[in-house]
């Protein structure tokens, strides 16, 4: 591995570290942020889903973009956009502030996951290709367990709104080092693992969407994603919420259980992400249907500090694992030409959970009173996903029609 493929592993782990810490802050500020703005649960999730309304739109065009731009560009840009969005969003008074401020982010983050797995891709071997992903997204569990921690510490010395400014300066310090350290393609020399067409060879942009739009089961993965997407953002939005708010957890043990699920989502990273390599992609996206459907359940039939460490961690192994598993079965399920607009088109379908669950969720708190039909709903769909694949249980590669 040279000392280049180095640079673009760190950059694409420090990227991925602040995109999520910035996504998932949200939750785990929120036990303040509704007193201190009068907001509803479901007011909070119409904010959340700002984020995503705007990642889910601009996601595809950035995975067209990083078929045929350049990457350091892409994501020195727009991870500075996410820096600016995440910090006017220590200015938020209404529910429309935030929402455009974070929806600002959303469009930065957009510029984050398809061209960072889509770059690391390139200049890594398919024999190594799951486990090199899983440690690049290592980077999301971390900012999500460094956060975690941080976000309590931060509010008692300063406030809430004191994180959102944290967290556009570590955005801020990520865009420069990616300007640094990001370069989109390998040398084509001898001995490349993996060396990426030359532009001149690329497959035209009709070309490729129409042979992604004839295979069903593009979009059999498509809609599992957006399933599973759906179900793991509603504990992430309301877990804080619900183990201050019913369960009386003090307020620095509810975050920890958020770094739970970001050390064990790093395990399942590590250990799933390999194994991955070798039983094929599709087992392992089901067996993470399993895990989030358990975990969600879990949650809502725990009654104490320890039963929730421990759903949290079911439930983190199967969220760590899902996004490399599914990412790397866009370069090895169809061309590799392709890669970046299949994981660009798929996060379509991830927005579309994403954007659902966080209004549908809050308001079915604020309806019943409750976390536990929300919960409830999102082990339901964890499940729905595992049963899409099930008739691709036995397939490795998708076949050309």
């Amino acid at each position: 591995m040279t000392k280049r493929t180095v640079g673009v592993i760190i950059a694409g782990f420090f990227t991925l570290f602040v995109a999520f810490a910035v996504r998932y802050a949200y939750g785990l500020i929120l036990p303040h942020m509704l007193p201190a703005m009068a907001i509803s649960k479901t007011q909070a999730g119409i904010i959340f889903s700002s984020y995503f309304i705007t990642y889910t739109l601009l996601a595809p065009v950035f995975g067209l973009l990083v078929d045929r731009s350049d990457a350091r560009v892409i994501l020195a840009v727009f991870v500075t956009v996410l820096g600016i969005g995440a910090s006017l969003m220590s200015l938020s008074a209404t529910v429309l502030q935030a929402s455009i401020f974070f929806a600002l982010a959303g469009i930065g983050h957009a510029a984050c996951w398809a061209p960072v797995v889509t770059v690391v891709m390139r200049w890594t071997s398919e024999s190594r290709r799951g486990i090199v992903l899983s440690v690049v997204d290592l980077g999301s569990t971390a900012g999500i367990a460094v956060w975690s921690v941080m976000i309590p510490v931060i509010i008692g010395v300063f406030d809430w709104r004191a994180v959102w400014i944290g967290l556009g300066i570590t955005a801020f310090l990520v865009a420069v080092a990616n300007v640094v350290l990001i370069r989109s393609h390998p040398p084509n020399a001898p001995g490349n693992p993996d060396p990426d067409p030359a532009p001149q060879t690329r497959i035209p942009i009709r070309e490729a969407y129409r042979a992604i739009f004839r295979d069903s089961r593009f979009y059999i993965i498509g809609f599992s994603y957006s399933l599973i997407s759906f179900s793991i953002l509603i504990p992430f939005t309301f877990l804080t919420s619900y183990a201050t708010q019913e369960l009386s957890i003090p307020y620095a043990s509810a975050t920890a259980l958020v770094a739970v699920i970001a050390v064990a989502g790093a395990v399942g990273k590590l250990i799933l992400g390999h194994v991955s390599d070798t039983v094929g992609r599709i087992k392992i996206m089901m067996l993470c249907g399993v895990l989030t459907a358990a975990g969600s359940l879990g949650l809502i039939l725990s009654h104490g500090l320890a039963t929730l460490v421990l759903f949290s961690a079911v439930f983190g192994v199967g969220y760590g694992t899902l996004w490399p598993v599914y990412a790397a079965s866009a370069r090895d399920l169809f061309p590799k030409e392709y890669a970046g607009s299949i994981i660009g088109l798929w996060t379509l379908y991830h927005g579309l959970g994403s954007i659902l669950a966080p209004v549908i969720s809050g308001w079915t708190i604020d309806v019943t009173g409750t976390c536990f039909w929300a919960f409830m709903l999102a082990a339901i769909s964890s499940v729905a996903s595992l049963l899409l694949l099930l008739p691709m249980a036995g397939k490795t590669r998708f076949e050309g029609k």
